[in-house]
């Protein structure tokens, strides 16, 4: 069952439907400029500009597996992520799927559809318990006409996101297999760790998934690791990835 949030929400935007997986819950407008607050997006902006996003702002509640919209639902703003994982993907009408992103607290997600009026190309999943803010596209367009600062953060973010799926691109059709695994793992190990130190990383989401976001199938995913294995550069035990020695994994990519 679903709860609006009176006092967050203008009447526009309460009429507008939540997708069916979504929960949403009143939480007071200091509370939602408080989260807002902490959003890169958001940051900057003096408390009297937050506040004029609250009363556009749904919180909502996701357990792990539910959906927040499927591809042809119409789009009425964009997400932030407070707490869990969220997957993007493409899926076929035999059930295929083709993970586009996975996406982690502090990042947003949708405000391109929201800018083109137009119905979501994906489906979003809550790979983990999640809660997020919904901002409605509304509230968004009229601190853009008040604010030049607003909109260029908003055009820097969906820039980075251009610039990330240009790289994707220029993974899947230059890089090995093999290369854009040993990429993935790099960019998990935190950057204060010492080259030549031995590190360990615990896989934030299931290696089928991972194998989808990096274009690779579930088999030829497997049989990379095995490799990494085999060569000494990697240990596995379940979602735990041991690294013996960074240094050598990151010179295993020239």
């Amino acid at each position: 069952m679903r709860h609006e949030c009176p006092p967050c929400l203008s009447p526009a935007d309460a009429a507008t439907p939540l997708p069916a997986a979504a929960r949403t819950f009143d939480i007071p407008t200091e509370r939602i400029c408080q989260l807002l607050a902490t959003a890169p997006l958001f940051d900057g902006l003096a408390q009297g500009e937050i506040a004029r996003f609250a009363r556009g702002v749904r919180e909502i509640k996701a357990a792990r597996g539910e959906i927040l919209f499927h591809r042809g639902d119409a789009c009425s703003g964009f997400h932030l992520i407070l707490t869990g994982q969220i997957k993007l993907a493409f899926v076929s009408a035999a059930g295929n799927e083709k993970v586009v992103e996975i996406l982690h607290p502090g990042q947003t997600f949708g405000e391109a559809v929201m800018f083109m009026d137009t119905p979501y190309v994906v489906m979003a999943q809550a790979l983990a318990d999640s809660t997020l803010l919904h901002i409605a596209k509304q509230v968004v367009f009229d601190e853009m006409e008040r604010d030049p600062v607003f909109c260029r953060k908003l055009i820097a973010g969906l820039s980075r996101r251009l610039h990330h799926l240009i790289a994707d691109v220029e993974n899947y059709s230059l890089r090995s297999g093999r290369d854009r695994i040993v990429g993935y793992l790099l960019r998990e190990v935190d950057d204060d760790n010492p080259a030549g130190s031995r590190v360990a990383i615990r896989l934030r989401t299931s290696k089928a998934t991972i194998a989808s976001r990096l274009n690779l199938t579930q088999e030829h995913f497997s049989r990379i690791l095995h490799d990494l294995i085999e060569a000494g550069l990697i240990e596995v035990a379940g979602r735990t990835i041991r690294i013996p020695d960074l240094a050598r994994l990151r010179a295993s990519l020239d």
